[in-house]
């Protein structure tokens, strides 16, 4: 059978080009093909390229056991940096059903129209999350962003962390909003609205939501310095999404 592999941020450098197609024996599991990509790392990979990183299956994430299909679109994520077309109004667009909007645009974000659209009668709080691009990092001038997305995937996740919040918080309206392409400084990078009768469940609300994204959407951050551009450092995955290589089964 045969599976169409990408490679996502740091990894697509690593591993050359970010699409390929991969023989694999029936019935062969995320754990077997991650065993066969590191048997095949190109020279300029480091041995631990694959150590850490989230699969994704049909825009999914897949634990190692998980069994292919001939097919199949595997998703090979490292450590995300955290957001399809381009819609002029990016709420346009990715809706996640009542009481969350989700988007993913490569226009500037309009913050002050998306936070006006969220507030509604029954609100006694809006609390707002507007990430910026500032002009520097970990000591380095910072030039511009460029952020990448496993689109569909990310979509889906920021839907279910919007309706998460929802239900763990009791919030009434949960918007995620994330910008994709060259982002200059002073842009926004990632808007998150919450609407609720209560400023606390917004606050809490809008802390989760934040912390959640920047571990679980599949989106990757590439900064360029003055001297310089690195994909930047991810934080792990939680527990139970990265796939660990040395743990994957293998098949026999």
């Amino acid at each position: 059978m045969h599976v169409r592999v990408i490679a996502f941020g740091i990894l697509k450098e690593w591993l050359g080009p970010d699409e390929a197609e991969v023989e694999l024996p029936a019935a062969a599991t995320v754990g077997s093909l991650l065993e066969h990509l590191r048997s095949t790392l190109p020279e300029r990979a480091p041995k631990d390229a694959l150590s850490g990183i989230a699969v994704g299956v049909n825009a999914e994430y897949a634990h190692a056991a998980h069994v292919l299909h001939d097919g199949d679109e595997v998703g090979l994520l490292p450590p995300v940096s955290g957001g399809t077309a381009r819609p002029a109004n990016p709420l346009d667009e990715g809706s996640g059903g009542e009481g969350v909007s989700v988007a993913l645009t490569r226009e500037a974000i309009e913050a002050d129209g998306i936070i006006a659209s969220a507030k509604s009668g029954e609100d006694g709080a809006v609390v707002v999350f507007d990430g910026i691009v500032r002009n520097h990092s970990r000591g380095r001038r910072t030039l511009y962003l460029d952020y990448e997305a496993y689109e569909e995937m990310a979509v889906n996740q920021m839907r279910e962390l919007g309706k998460k919040a929802r239900e763990r918080f009791g919030v009434r309206q949960v918007t995620l909003v994330h910008r994709l392409g060259r982002l200059e400084i002073g842009e926004t990078s990632v808007l998150i609205v919450v609407a609720s009768a209560h400023r606390s469940a917004a606050f809490e609300a809008c802390r989760w939501l934040i912390d959640a994204v920047k571990q679980t959407v599949p989106i990757w951050k590439k900064e360029t310095f003055a001297d310089g551009a690195v994909w930047a450092p991810g934080e792990p995955f939680p527990g139970g999404l990265a796939v660990d290589v040395a743990e994957a089964p293998h098949e026999g």
